[in-house]
Formats: C-alpha cells, sequence, structure tokens
C-alpha cells in the first residue's frame, strides 16, 4: 500500500491537492457502496449541519447532503477495514512528514439528484482539530454530463476532480475552500479529517 500512499502525498506537496486514483480496492469500494445505500434505504442517514457541534445548523441552501458515521462500534467489517486503511496511512504519513496527526473522523456522504454543498472550508472558526480533509468515492462510471464534481479553489485558479469510484482526494483543512457542484444522479461517497490536539 505504501505506493498508494504516497501517490497521495507526493501529489499533494506537488500541488496542495493530493489524488490517488485506487486508494480503495474495487473490492472495498463495493461493500462500502452497498453499506451506504442500505443504511439510506433503511432511513438510517440524517440532513447534514453547517457548523461545529455546539453551533450545528441544517441549511438547505448551503448544503444538501446526507450523512452517516463511520465508527468500530458499528461492527461493519467493510467499515472497520476502511478505517484500518486510514490507519495505516496516518502511520505513513507521520512517520514521512512528520504531521503529528492523532486521531481522525469519517462518515459516509450521499448526495441526491439535485444536492450539492457550497463553498467552504473545512476546519472550524472555534475548533482546529482538523488538519487534512479527505474524500474517497464509491461512484462506478460517473461521467461528466452526471455533475456533482468537487471544485478546490486555488491561488492559482480552480480545480475540478469527478467523483470516480476508488479516488481518494486529500488536502489541508484550513486552507483550500471548496464545494460539490449539484449532482444529476446519486452521488456516493465517505469524506472525513486527519486531526490532532
Amino acid at each position: 500500500m505504501n505506493n498508494i500512499y504516497e501517490e497521495l502525498i507526493t501529489s499533494y506537496i506537488a500541488n496542495t491537492i493530493g489524488i490517488a486514483q485506487k486508494f480503495i480496492t474495487p473490492q472495498l469500494a463495493q461493500h462500502l457502496k452497498s453499506n451506504i445505500l442500505r443504511l439510506n434505504a433503511a432511513d438510517k442517514l440524517h440532513k447534514a449541519g453547517v457548523g461545529s457541534t455546539a453551533k450545528l445548523a441544517h441549511k438547505p441552501d448551503i448544503r444538501k447532503d446526507k450523512i452517516f458515521w463511520l465508527d468500530q462500534k458499528n461492527n461493519d467489517e467493510h467499515e472497520t477495514a476502511f478505517l484500518a486503511l486510514i490507519e495505516d496511512f496516518i502511520t505513513h504519513l507521520n512517520m514521512s512528514c512528520y504531521t503529528g496527526i492523532t486521531d481522525y473522523e469519517f462518515h459516509y456522504a450521499i448526495y441526491e439528484p439535485g444536492s450539492f454543498y457550497k463553498k467552504h472550508k473545512d476546519q472550524f472558526k472555534d475548533n482546529s482539530q482538523r488538519q487534512f480533509s479527505m474524500i474517497s468515492y464509491l461512484n462506478e462510471g460517473w461521467e461528466e454530463n452526471d455533475g456533482g464534481e468537487l471544485v478546490i479553489y486555488k491561488a492559482s485558479g480552480q480545480e475540478k476532480t469527478s467523483p470516480n469510484q476508488g479516488k481518494t482526494v486529500f488536502f489541508k483543512s484550513n486552507e483550500l475552500e471548496h464545494e460539490v457542484l449539484e449532482t444529476n444522479k446519486t452521488r456516493l461517497s465517505i469524506t472525513g479529517w486527519l486531526k490532532k490536539g
């Protein structure tokens, strides 16, 4: 796996946005996709909010996705496999880049047709624990007219990334504004943050 980790880190160092095309294996991606669809069918996902826990607010004009938090206590073998992958990546990141990451949090996210997330940063104004943002996609056969691209705004311009299955995107939580464009079909991902402090 070190080659995949290095692909993510090297592209981040070169471009302030790390991208690994096959961070998640096709098999794991399919299992995670089945999980999120099953949870959604059982009405287990809830509307995502804006702001930290103390100031959480639901603002559908800003954000219209639904989420479900991953947790070892869920006792799901595929979620556990994904979180083990994240833990292994954190170990590699800390050893190679001395980032001091000590924790993480991840959730499933589903954007149904017509959903979006307006431009924002991931680090809260009242809490600086989130250091890096990571988004892993679970969408097989995604096409340009499906919409739902991630747009990241940099000083040099904007970069648009399609949410293709297996791809993972990695960037600093407090530096880059980004948004999810309106999607024309159901869009699935796992979104999370590497934290310290």
